[in-house]
């Protein structure tokens, strides 16, 4: 979509006047549960200091032997609801929190745009859908900016591709006992060719051909192999 920095200007007058989304006490607890379960324990937390529209924390879930990278995990951006299409309300794709992960050697604690890009993106995706009046579910991309910029001078990605968390069992959904469901997506980095692949066939076909060529692309790579590359 690319439409990040665009929207972030004409949003910041406006800021302190939009509303505020925000889960319940009984939902942050189900949803911390939740959390700790699918991904693991995590001891660490991005708090978020200034939330003009949701409060959006970042659950760091630190590498283990048996995951060894880090799952940085949203929490937050499922108290807003989606604009859906009428034709996809009946999937309940209202709610959604955004995962990313990451080398266990990488620098969380740097502000440095090489380091900080991937959270920056993390954010990003879980606030686009407020800014535009969106929605976002499984095949949708998202540019880094309106040229197609390099997320930062240490990569050619420059957009990400959604698609559905998975657990060993499967595809990582919540239904709080409220009934109110919350979706979990991956955020998948992309290079330029295969935004382009992706939007040329879809988001399926891409995926296709990176497991084809048994491209690791879960945990973020900056030196992968791209899947068009023969």
């Amino acid at each position: 979509m690319g439409l990040f920095d665009r929207f972030k200007k004409e949003k910041k007058k406006e800021e302190t006047e939009l509303p505020q989304y925000l889960y319940s006490e009984a939902e942050i607890e189900e949803l911390d549960s939740f959390i700790c379960d699918m991904f693991g324990d995590y001891k660490n937390v991005f708090h978020e200091i200034a939330s003009p529209d949701i409060h959006l924390d970042v659950c760091i879930v630190d590498p283990t032997e048996e995951d060894p990278y880090y799952k940085l995990v949203t929490m937050g951006a499922g108290a807003y609801t989606m604009n859906i299409p009428e034709k996809w309300q009946k999937y309940q794709l209202e709610h959604a929190e955004y995962v990313i992960y990451l080398p266990k050697d990488w620098n969380l604690n740097s502000s440095a745009e090489e380091d900080y890009w991937p959270i920056k993106t993390l954010k990003d995706t879980a606030r686009l859908p407020i800014w535009c009046d969106t929605w976002l579910c499984y095949g949708h991309t998202l540019q880094s900016d309106e040229e197609g910029a390099p997320y930062a001078s240490n990569t050619r990605f420059n957009s990400v591709v959604l698609k559905f968390a998975e657990d060993r069992d499967g595809d990582v959904r919540m239904i709080m006992s409220s009934g109110k469901v919350i979706n979990f997506y991956e955020i998948i980095p992309i290079y330029p060719e295969e935004l382009q692949f992706k939007m040329e066939n879809d988001a399926g076909a891409l995926f296709d051909k990176l497991n084809e060529k048994k491209i690791q692309y879960r945990v973020l790579d900056l030196n992968r192999q791209s899947a068009l590359q023969e």
